[in-house]
């Protein structure tokens, strides 16, 4: 993995480089779309902190766990700090980390409404305030009108 200078701005190249680099999709991908990867992201936004306890809610290979920390700590998704108590590194979201919320929740709610048989029960993402299930994502255009693959296109550069 080539690490850029600090604070270039710039992500850290997977040392197999991009699979497809103008596309910003695929380069997301490269970056944090490996199941273990999403999985300790998902449990970074519930709170998980501590490489043991991620250890122990995903059921992961320690090396395997420990690559996929490094990585998300070397694109600048995790940030590795010393715990309060001097004894133990934490992991916590960076604001780049904390960007990747939106994408999270619409896999999430993809899985809910794909990936299990009617009825069959399952985790839901709630508001904190109100103990509603959060609101299915959508885009739309500023006048409200709804943005789906048939109205839009990616523009590629030439």
């Amino acid at each position: 993995m080539t690490t850029p200078p600090a604070g270039s701005g710039q992500p850290a190249t997977p040392s197999d480089g991009w699979s497809d680099p103008p596309c910003a999709l695929a380069r997301a991908v490269d970056l944090v779309g490996d199941r273990w990867s999403l999985l300790i992201l998902r449990d970074a936004f519930d709170g998980t902190r501590a490489f043991t306890d991620f250890q122990r809610n995903l059921g992961v290979a320690k090396n395997i766990l420990s690559d996929r920390l490094r990585r998300l700590v070397a694109h600048g998704v995790l940030d590795r700090q010393t715990a309060a108590s001097g004894k133990r590194q934490e992991y916590v979201l960076t604001h780049s980390g904390e960007q990747l919320f939106t994408a999270m929740v619409a896999l999430r709610q993809w899985g809910e409404a794909h990936a299990f048989d009617t009825g069959e029960p399952h985790s839901v993402l709630v508001d904190d305030d109100t103990d509603t299930p959060v609101p299915t994502l959508h885009l739309q255009r500023p006048d409200g009108t709804t943005l789906t693959a048939g109205n839009t296109h990616v523009q590629k550069l030439s």
